[in-house]
């Protein structure tokens, strides 16, 4: 076995010289796709989702529609009694209460971890429901 040449290998290393605090090294990098028949295989990122080139003037419209069509729902849930302040009353009470809700998983979790037992047993001992 001859050990003086180096073995043909399907990888695509590249040396670089990399600065590090402890000063200039050596270092071999190994490429994304070493055997492709694409000649930029590693060219710049394109996304598959094609967007169509809209003028400002058909996205003005499109964005005076999309408002009126907002303002008539808005029209529509005041009609039936709803009210904006109310609303936003009730999305921040729902904020806080899953902010206080992840705060007791979390106790929860550490607890079981202490105990050496699983959240769901504490559930049990605790008397809560595992649909809360």
């Amino acid at each position: 076995m001859d050990t003086d040449q180096p073995k043909e290998n399907h990888l695509n290393i590249t040396k670089n010289r990399s600065s590090t605090p402890e000063g200039n090294e050596l270092r071999q990098v190994q490429g994304r796709t070493p055997c492709s028949k694409f000649k930029r295989v590693h060219s710049n990122f394109k996304s598959p989702v094609r967007s169509a080139k809209v003028s400002p003037e058909e996205e003005v419209s499109e964005l005076q529609r999309r408002r009126e069509q907002l303002d008539s729902e808005i029209a529509l849930l005041e009609a039936e009694g709803y009210n904006v302040e109310e609303l936003e009353c009730h999305i921040d009470k729902l904020h806080e209460y899953n902010n206080i809700k992840d705060i007791g998983q979390s106790l929860l979790g550490r607890i079981a971890a202490l105990r050496g037992t699983t959240t769901r047993d504490l559930y049990s001992h605790f008397g809560l429901d595992l649909d809360d």
